[in-house]
């Protein structure tokens, strides 16, 4: 799946729990969803291939 760093926790490649996809303005691609650890919203930006692997994985499509 998705994996993040999450600011709160201060922990290296978190695991997303319930990660949506978006596009940005201008192009590219971003994962947003919830650590595993605490309630705080993590963020990964992506390539395009990426962000098809982890939407192939199970991840939401929202664009």
């Amino acid at each position: 799946m998705v994996e993040a760093y999450c600011v709160k926790c201060k922990k290296k490649n978190q695991k997303m729990v319930d990660p949506v996809i978006n596009q940005t303005a201008k192009g590219g691609y971003m994962a947003k969803g919830k650590c595993p650890d605490c309630p705080t919203t993590m963020c990964a930006m992506m390539s395009k291939e990426n962000a098809d692997k982890a939407i192939a994985a199970g991840a939401k499509k929202n664009f």
